[in-house]
């Protein structure tokens, strides 16, 4: 359900504006430029506030990047949770892969991986933000890890083969996806690249 935030204008009456539509926009600019190259006029302008009105809604920017975060986590990442469910390693691999060849192939959203573009140009200002891309990377690679596990447990897994290794191994593929995704790669490009990665998976 969308919220609208009413904060008191300048003059006459207080301005509103729909804070999930505004937090939509700001996701969109600190995903196409990373976390320090999104600057507050740019921000301000797509979510159509006022610089006041975006520290009084949302904090600092800071905050505002982590509010946008979770969105971008929580729509366009939502592939990530089901793919964990799936029957077999094979399986959570090729759901992982396909979900993020469809954000790459999106006429409608920025290329590239929000986390990787955020935390790859972070300078030492903003340590913490990528602190915090890095922390919730490592939450994501603990359940893939604890999914293989479980593939092992069964079977699945090649002798001599670890869950940590094949996690690293699939994460790679992924950042590699994005990254291609944002360096022009076209659509074509990827769907081979995800086509190979499966055509080599290393368990049934």
């Amino acid at each position: 359900m969308n919220s609208v935030c009413s904060l008191p204008a300048t003059k006459g009456r207080p301005r509103e504006f729909d804070v999930d539509e505004a937090l939509a926009a700001a996701l969109m600019v600190f995903w196409r430029n990373g976390y320090e190259a999104a600057s507050m006029t740019e921000l301000t302008s797509a979510m159509g506030i006022t610089k006041p009105s975006l520290y009084a809604a949302f904090g600092n920017k800071e905050a505002l990047f982590h509010k946008a975060l979770d969105l971008y986590e929580r729509e366009k990442l939502a592939y990530m949770k089901s793919a964990l469910e799936a029957p077999t390693a094979r399986d959570v691999a090729e759901r992982l892969l396909r979900g993020a060849l469809e954000i790459q192939m999106s006429t409608c959203d920025p290329k590239g991986c929000l986390g990787v573009i955020s935390s790859a140009t972070c300078g030492a200002e903003a340590e913490p933000i990528k602190a915090e891309v890095v922390k919730r990377r490592a939450s994501s690679e603990a359940a893939l890890i604890a999914r293989f596990e479980q593939a092992q447990a069964a079977g699945e897994l090649p002798e001599g083969m670890t869950p940590a290794a094949l996690t690293r191994y699939l994460f790679a593929i992924l950042q590699g996806l994005a990254i291609q995704g944002g360096s022009g790669a076209t659509c074509e490009e990827l769907s081979q690249l995800v086509e190979t990665s499966m055509a080599v998976w290393p368990t049934r």
